[in-house]
């Protein structure tokens, strides 16, 4: 039998909509920074993809800086900046932040938007945050395309995304920021990406980006996420019922449609992503920039659940593809093995 992927937070399929963009870059030879007519069709695709960005985020006349993907796009952000933060952060953004915003019921504490960050959506719970106005910096990278978000109404001053949460290609990544921002570079050369940036631009990385963005919004809008917040639930009940005892971190607040963590006490986390992928399951024991490190997840501290709760974390994120036959099989296989763990 095929195995099922199901673990999109860590990354997503490539979309074809982004596979035939970058497909079509690769026959351009020029380079961006060329005034010929080989360079200025380069230039071409990256400016598309540019436009199709700021829309797709709501921003369409805000500038976006393309880098290697949301880490670089944090750092270019916030390094200068002692911005507060809470200690649910991607660590992308933990390393430059002070994380002494208080955690409630799922929900940042905010005292001072214009000196804080706050992520759209977590990587791990799923747990989506009400931005407040005025906000100096959001990474939206799991949010978007999931939730709705636009740049001109959240009033968030800088916010930042990779391509691979939305069916992009991995390795490319943009930042986003109304014109005329100062923006100090950290990588410094030729003066690429209006100066904020140095390095010959990915090309096909890029116009991988903006196909995948573009189609991203274009789901969202089209209602698509509804039935993959249905089959989210369905698993939950059906792992409830399996097992009186779990628990399902963030269910009763505001969570991504995709993404279910929940807790099965005396079961480690990484025991069951073992144990599920012998049988064909992808899924995860948290964030994958994590994964295997040995370390209790400091966001499900910050929720209140104990040391041993949080080694006990299992994360199952949807796609847009996933089948409601996929998911009860995981159910299936899942209860099985918990039921052997009991027997044993």
């Amino acid at each position: 039998m095929s195995r099922v992927y199901l673990d999109h937070n860590a990354t997503t399929p490539l979309r074809a909509e982004a596979r035939d963009a970058m497909i079509a870059a690769m026959d351009v030879v020029g380079n961006p920074s060329s005034v010929h007519a080989e360079g200025r069709a380069a230039k071409a695709i990256v400016e598309r993809a540019r436009a199709q960005i700021a829309e797709a985020v709501g921003g369409s006349g805000a500038d976006v800086v393309f880098t290697s993907g949301a880490t670089e796009a944090a750092a270019l952000a916030l390094a200068g900046r002692r911005l507060k933060a809470a200690p649910i952060e991607h660590d992308a953004v933990y390393a430059w932040v002070d994380p002494c915003l208080p955690v409630i019921d799922g929900a940042v504490q905010v005292d001072d938007p214009a000196s804080s960050a706050v992520q759209l959506a977590n990587s791990e719970t799923g747990i989506v945050q009400d931005l407040p106005q005025g906000l100096a910096v959001s990474d939206i990278t799991q949010g978007f395309g999931r939730v709705p978000f636009a740049f001109s109404w959240s009033g968030v001053e800088l916010v930042f995304l990779s391509a691979h949460k939305f069916g992009g290609p991995k390795g490319v990544g943009a930042l986003i920021f109304p014109q005329g921002t100062d923006i100090a570079p950290q990588i410094k050369g030729g003066g690429q990406e209006m100066g904020r940036r140095s390095g010959t631009e990915n090309v096909i990385g890029i116009a991988g980006m903006g196909a995948a963005a573009a189609a991203a919004q274009d789901d969202l809008a089209a209602g698509k996420w509804d039935r993959v917040a249905k089959l989210r639930n369905i698993l939950e009940n059906a792992i409830e019922a399996a097992e009186k005892n779990t628990i399902f971190v963030g269910k009763g607040v505001d969570r991504l449609p995709n993404t279910s963590c929940f807790i099965t006490p005396g079961w480690k986390g990484e025991t069951q992503v073992m144990a599920m992928d012998l049988a064909g399951f992808a899924v995860s024991a948290g964030s994958a920039c994590s994964s295997g490190k040995v370390k209790v997840s400091r966001v499900l501290g910050a929720l209140g659940l104990d040391d041993d709760q949080a080694a006990s974390a299992l994360r199952v994120s949807l796609g847009l593809e996933t089948t409601e036959d996929e998911v009860m099989r995981f159910v299936q296989a899942w209860s099985e093995k918990r039921a052997r763990r009991r027997a044993a």
